[in-house]
């Protein structure tokens, strides 16, 4: 009975230290998260004077963290442009990757999520390639346009 007794006791002793380091994973993504939103809030709409976030375009809420490997994450942001059926969805999108492609000290893959108003997503293939989110800042008129998106105000 002892011996039963001591193995129970070390299997509540190590779920335990499974909880904790769980709860330190969940507590590191969630500081993550509010970096990759710290980069992005300040990104300016393509067609107004306001930020992502002014706009509620983009909320703290809509940026989810996981972790793929050794100092390597996935960046899963939802944004909702200010129409539903938004023209330049691609392009909040693009500068969302170029932005956090320049700002971001730690390695990872951004998967933007374009949310419809009736809560329909679309992810769309072309900003989540690399050769193709490249090959779109070569165009010079795509890429001034994104450098005054994602150009901070005092810059």
């Amino acid at each position: 009975m002892e011996l039963v007794s001591g193995l129970l006791s070390r299997v509540w002793l190590l779920a335990g230290l499974s909880d904790a380091t769980d709860d330190k994973r969940s507590k590191k993504m969630e500081e993550k998260a509010l970096e990759v939103y710290d980069v992005i809030r300040t990104i300016r709409d393509p067609e107004k004077p306001n930020t992502l976030e002014e706009l509620d375009v983009v909320t703290e809420k809509c940026v989810e963290v996981q972790e793929l490997g050794d100092d390597e994450y996935l960046i899963i942001i939802r944004f909702s442009p200010t129409v539903p059926h938004c023209s330049l969805a691609t392009l909040i999108g693009l500068c969302l990757q170029v932005k956090l492609q320049r700002c971001l000290p730690f390695k990872h893959k951004v998967r933007p999520h374009h949310l419809f108003g009736n809560g329909r997503v679309k992810v769309n293939k072309q900003i989540n390639d690399k050769e193709r989110v490249a090959a779109a800042m070569e165009n010079p008129s795509l890429r001034e346009m994104v450098e005054q998106c994602v150009t901070e105000p005092d810059d």
